[in-house]
């Protein structure tokens, strides 16, 4: 561990979330904020003035209601205006703000109200205002429990507290730098939900280091929200950094519809994670290679002409006129004015990513987790190398930590300084104490290294590690993510703790599993394919070609069994960022397995 950091443990104005949005609301009063699609799917926008007054009304509303500094106010709902109001509200009060997801487990829900001890909790939907109430008495702590789209004569609608707050307004409270905003509970790959306790100061300073990054961003841009803002990288990323230049966010509908509404709101930057780009890339290859033909050798000719240009730095007609004629098309996929978008959650791979600077779409990977606000380092137009995350946030410093690896290696466990690490889990002392340091950083539990340039690689997560009987160390997920890019493969589980080799559990996409396996003479209805011995063998080939460019053979596996079921986040198998939860899918498919080793 190294002893001299470079962190800036201090706070720049604003440093708090509350007069984040009041100067927002100064500068950029006319703009328009969000944008919600209506029954007609055409989206209406209210302006930054709308959403102010609202939120003045509902911090007064639940001041009448009780709520005031030190007390929890919860919402189970998609990211919406309505959210947006409820945070807000809550930070002018210095209460602090307990995001769920409707998409979550009963129980999950249960946990957090108890643990938060919330006071207030708004909902999003009937259904699941009436699941709360059903047991709500068994948690003395719930007062309230108020519907966002109830009537507005209801006295448990939104409306009706906003309505009350109007004619008994009350200024805001502006927060210190360390008072408690909000508490972001992660989804945990390998363990229990934590609550991740983050003051106004962590809030505010990670998203001024993003923004000073990306400093261009401006009033006319817009963003299209996607990704939950209960969980910390949008919440961050997109929501309280777009306040600070007066830019604009459009909401999705349903990922049914994200190819229909990205054209309407025309994104000018997008928040998302690997997972997404992935599955365009891996879309678009398997669209060329169905229609074959001129639109394939037109396709393959602007790839090889942007490759060219990217070595050369010189862009000649050919590649000009494929550009427009096939890269183009591509773009008005994203509504054609994305100029950048940023991932994170999972590392990008890195053929991917260079095809999406490529075809004039810059996707920049960053690192970072809840415990970090979340940013730790980020790619930006300023400092850009594939394959990393990035360069450090300014104030923020990383150590790493070798005694963890054997000897002579560059990688070490990624520790963390600066004004973004969390102050704790919530009422979790003993978790707590397991990854701060005793000066102040945070073990982050994941592997990695700096180059001489400054920029990190994350090479695995030690929580996520596994050793194999012949004493190697496997990082699944990369692995994963590898062949999840085949275009016959919807999900994909890498297992091999303890044992002589890894296995697979592989959730096929069937109508390409169907094309692929014909060009092999395997013709039998669909309802036989997963049973033949033959289809298992022609997979793990395949599979292992694809693998072997990247990985050592050790890491490839060696025998595999079909999953019917993909994994989801209804199912609890996912986290809302699309990771696998590693824990809860080796409980449910222990028997399988063990079956495959046997």
């Amino acid at each position: 561990m190294s002893a001299q950091r470079k962190w800036d443990n201090t706070y720049s104005s604003p440093d708090n979330l509350v007069e984040l949005f009041e100067n927002a609301l100064k500068n950029f009063t006319n703009n328009r904020l969000f944008g919600t699609k209506d029954a007609q799917g055409v989206y209406q926008w209210v302006t930054y003035a709308d959403v102010g007054s609202r939120v003045d009304h509902l911090r007064a509303g639940l001041a009448q209601l009780g709520v005031g500094a030190g007390d929890a106010v919860g919402i189970i709902s998609r990211n919406s205006t309505d959210w947006m109001v409820c945070a807000y509200a809550t930070y002018g009060l210095n209460a602090h703000f307990m995001p769920m997801y409707e998409k979550e487990l009963e129980s999950v829900w249960q946990y957090i109200i108890g643990d938060a001890s919330i006071k207030v909790l708004f909902v999003s939907k009937p259904d699941i205002q009436a699941k709360i109430l059903s047991w709500k008495d068994d948690f003395p702590s719930l007062e309230r429990v108020i519907l966002i789209d109830a009537p507005a004569d209801s006295k448990d609608s939104m409306h009706s507290v906003e309505a009350l707050g109007e004619t008994n307004p009350i200024a805001a409270v502006h927060p210190a730098p360390l008072d408690l905003a909000v508490v972001i509970y992660t989804s945990g790959t390998t363990g229990d939900p934590k609550g991740v306790m983050l003051s106004h100061g962590n809030c505010t300073s990670c998203s001024q280091a993003g923004f000073h990054l990306f400093s261009d961003l401006n009033e006319t841009d817009v963003s299209f929200s996607h990704l939950p803002w209960a969980h910390v990288y949008a919440f961050s990323a997109e929501l309280n950094n777009i306040l600070q230049f007066g830019g604009s966010i459009g909401f999705l509908d349903s990922l049914e519809h994200m190819t229909e509404d990205l054209p309407k709101v025309r994104p000018t930057f997008l928040i998302s994670v690997p997972r997404v780009f992935n599955m365009v890339y891996s879309k678009i290859f398997e669209t060329m290679q169905e229609e074959g033909g001129m639109k394939l050798k037109l396709f393959n000719m602007a790839v090889k002409a942007a490759k060219s240009k990217r070595e050369t730095g010189k862009a000649g007609f050919t590649y000009k006129m494929l550009d427009k004629l096939v890269f183009g098309k591509i773009r008005a996929m994203f509504g054609g004015r994305l100029k950048y978008a940023l991932t994170a959650s999972a590392k990008m791979n890195p053929d991917i990513e260079t095809f999406f600077f490529d075809i004039g779409i810059p996707v920049y990977d960053c690192y970072g987790l809840s415990e970090t606000s979340p940013a730790v380092t980020m790619n930006s137009p300023s400092g850009h190398k594939v394959g990393s995350v990035g360069r450090l946030v300014e104030k923020v410093d990383v150590v790493i930590d070798t005694s963890k690896v054997e000897d002579g290696s560059d990688d070490g466990e990624i520790v963390v300084y600066g004004p973004n690490v969390m102050l704790g889990y919530l009422n979790k002392p003993e978790k707590t104490a397991e990854v701060m340091t005793e000066d102040g950083g945070l073990r982050t539990g994941d592997q990695g290294h700096m180059d001489a340039d400054g920029f990190l690689f994350v090479t695995g997560r030690f929580k996520e590690e596994y050793k194999l009987e012949n004493g190697k160390y496997v990082f699944p997920a990369e692995i994963e993510e590898e062949i999840k890019l085949l275009p016959y493969v919807n999900n994909a589980f890498v297992y091999g703790d303890g044992k002589p080799y890894n296995v697979l559990l592989l959730v096929p996409y069937m109508p390409m599993l169907e094309r692929f396996v014909r060009d092999f003479k395997i013709s039998v209805p669909a309802s036989e394919l997963l049973s033949l011995p033959a289809v298992k063998e022609l997979l793990l080939k395949e599979i292992g070609q694809h693998l072997k460019k990247r990985f050592g053979g050790y890491e490839i596996p060696q025998k595999m069994a079909f999953l019917q079921e993909d994994f989801s986040v209804e199912n609890g198998m996912l986290t809302q960022t699309l990771k696998i939860k590693r824990r809860v899918v080796v409980q449910a498919y222990h028997g399988v397995i063990e079956s495959i080793y046997e």
